[in-house]
Order: structure tokens, then C-alpha cells, then sequence
């Protein structure tokens, strides 16, 4: 099991600690309704330092990135980033992804924790026809996540740019809590705004000590991976391997918008084919309608209690109060007002198709 560089700090601060992607991650502080109130309605920092991290560079890096991912990474500028995904050759998908383009001829790819060396080992066998440099600069860089509706007033008293200038999905290179050059990124998955601190493993304590010193009049807390849940499932954002995975298509998981056919990539022809048939089933979002917690896994049914399908996350939204979930179903059920049922124990809770974000704060 491996410790981010903060593991010793989240223990001291009495965090509930468990095994995550192959490293030791802080679940919860206080709660995870607590929690997720405090990224709703104020700030609260995140250690998100077991994503992985790719640089690539040199004259061929961007047509090893068009080659490997489905959005159009030509479309980038320096300060810009983009979600993507790596298709594979059989319909699938290897992760979700965040490209930022660093420099004219750089890029750094940001990855889920327990997919790095899959994703390595997959961008790498396009590469040995494309030739850009790799680096796998995952265990020397942590990532933190200061998120909600109070982050750039709280943080501003940290950097001498202004952070209301950064727009959603763009990013700058600059001075932060006292580190000169940090990647200060306009990203995050709460849908409550906010920021991603990228920085060396090395800087990483003075940089949460700071922050939580700065955001100390904002009512800052430290908050675990079971509020970015909450959170990201509110938004309905995709989790690779509940929502996504190798054998979901983008245009199954409602990822055609990042799926761009201006370009060649690996099995965009198979990949445009479908997107012209339209999927035979379709990743949903839907609400219960009767008291009840959807888990993963279980069943999703229809009306006679006939499984269609299986809940892919599922819980109780904190700030809606009812069950919430998604997950794949025929595409005769997948219309948003679609009644289906969700089959909780020997209960047949009674649920109804709605379109994304559930929240909408």
C-alpha cells in the first residue's frame, strides 16, 4: 500500500483512513454529509495525490495524444485543458483523462490512480510508431483539490495572480503558499468550483498547511474520497470502473461530446459506426421516488421485475435528501421521465429517469 506524502498529516488529523487505488487514502474527517455541506456552501481541500501524472513531449507529442484519445488535443492552446478519454480497439474505454497543454510542445496527462500502469503500458505500444518523450512523473508529484463556492476568495491571499482570471478548464503556471512555480488549475470533480494544485511531492505540506491557514476565516476542512463521491455523483460525473470502464462505449456513458471524429484515433472508425446506429443501451441518471439508498450492483428492473440493468453508482444524496443513482439500461428505457424500478433487497423501489446534474446549486 503506498502513502501519498501527506498520509502521516490526514492520520494526525483524525482521518479514517482505507486502502484506495493501491494507496492509503483518507475516506472521511467528519463525516461525509459534513463534509460534503462544507464544498457545497464554503471551501474544503481534497488530497487527490494518487492520480497519476504523464508528461509528454517534443515534436511528436501531439500526435501520440490525437492518436491515443478521443477529443480533438489540437484544440488546445498553452493554458488550456481538455477531458478525454483512451479508447480501446474493442469498443471500450481504457480511462478518462485531463490533457493540459504545458508548453508548445508539451503535454501533461492527468490519470486515475488504478489505471496508471494500464494506461502507461497502452499509450506506450502507440508510441513506439509515433517516437514523443514519456514520462511517468506520478510519484513525484501531489495534487490537491480546493473546492466550492468560496475557493478563489479564500485562496487568493496565496498568489500574486488573480485566480478569479482563471476560467473553468484553463490553468496557469505561478506562485502559490509560497511555492514559486505550481500548475494553479481551474478543474475539480464537486461542480462547485474550485481549484487543482499541482505540485512536488516535496512542497505539498507547506502548500496544505497554507491553505488550510488561508481558508482558516472561510471555514476551510480537510475533506476524504466519500464526499467526492457524493459530490461527483450529484453532478453525475462518470467514475471510471463504476460509471465506465473496458467495456462501455463513450456513446453508451453519454461521452460523445469528448468523442471528435476531425481526427484519426484508435478505433474511431468502429467508434463512428455505433455513434450513426446509436447505442443499444445507455447509461442513465434517476432519482427514487420512495425512501431507499441504490448501492452498486444493484439491480435495476422494469415494472413486472425484470432486470434491464444494474445500478453503477448509487447513493443518498446529501444535498437533495433521496436516493440517487446511474446506470446502464436498453435504450427503450433510457428517455429522461422513463419509469424503471430499483430492486433494493425484496424491494421494488419505484424510480424515474432524469437528465444530469441532479444537483443544480
Amino acid at each position: 500500500m503506498k502513502n501519498t506524502a501527506l498520509t502521516d498529516t490526514h492520520v494526525a488529523l483524525g482521518a479514517k483512513m482505507v486502502p484506495f487505488a493501491g494507496y492509503n487514502m483518507p475516506v472521511s474527517y467528519e463525516g461525509v454529509n459534513a463534509e460534503h455541506e462544507t464544498v457545497r456552501t464554503g471551501v474544503g481541500v481534497f488530497d487527490v495525490s494518487h492520480m497519476g501524472e504523464f508528461l509528454i513531449s517534443g515534436p511528436n507529442a501531439l500526435a501520440l495524444i490525437q492518436k491515443v484519445t478521443s477529443n480533438d488535443a489540437s484544440k488546445l492552446t498553452i493554458g488550456k485543458a481538455q477531458y478525454s478519454c483512451l479508447p480501446n480497439e474493442n469498443g471500450g474505454i481504457v480511462d478518462d483523462l485531463i490533457v493540459y497543454q504545458i508548453k508548445e510542445e508539451q503535454y501533461l496527462l492527468v490519470v486515475n490512480a488504478s489505471n496508471i500502469q494500464k494506461d502507461w503500458d497502452h499509450i506506450s505500444k502507440y508510441n513506439k510508431d509515433i517516437g514523443a518523450e514519456m514520462r511517468d512523473i506520478s510519484e513525484d508529484y501531489s495534487l490537491l483539490a480546493i473546492q466550492g463556492p468560496k475557493a478563489v476568495e479564500a485562496m487568493q491571499s496565496l498568489s500574486s495572480h488573480d485566480l478569479s482570471e482563471i476560467k473553468f478548464y484553463n490553468f496557469i503556471v505561478g506562485d502559490f503558499a509560497g511555492i514559486e512555480h505550481v500548475i494553479i488549475s481551474a478543474t475539480g470533480y464537486t461542480g462547485s468550483g474550485g481549484f487543482e494544485i499541482y505540485c512536488k511531492n516535496s512542497e505539498v505540506k507547506q502548500v496544505w498547511d497554507k491553505v488550510l491557514q488561508a481558508g482558516a476565516n472561510f471555514g476551510i476542512k480537510p475533506i476524504g474520497l466519500a464526499a467526492r463521491d457524493t459530490l461527483r455523483l450529484e453532478m453525475g460525473y462518470c467514475l471510471y470502473g463504476n460509471d465506465i470502464d473496458d467495456t462501455t462505449s463513450p456513446f453508451e456513458a453519454g461521452l460523445g461530446w469528448i468523442t471528435k471524429f476531425t481526427k484519426d484515433f484508435v478505433n474511431s472508425e468502429a467508434l463512428e459506426d455505433e455513434k450513426r446506429r446509436t447505442p443499444e443501451r445507455k447509461l442513465i441518471a434517476f432519482e427514487l421516488g420512495e425512501k431507499g439508498i441504490p448501492r452498486q450492483g444493484y439491480n435495476i428492473v422494469d415494472g413486472q421485475g425484470k432486470k434491464i440493468g444494474e445500478v453503477t453508482s448509487g447513493t443518498m444524496s446529501p444535498s437533495l435528501q433521496k436516493g440517487i443513482g446511474m446506470g446502464y439500461v436498453p435504450k427503450v428505457f433510457a428517455d429522461v421521465g422513463s419509469n424503471i424500478h430499483i430492486q433494493i433487497r425484496k424491494n421494488r423501489v419505484p424510480a424515474t429517469v432524469v437528465k444530469t446534474p441532479f444537483y443544480k446549486g
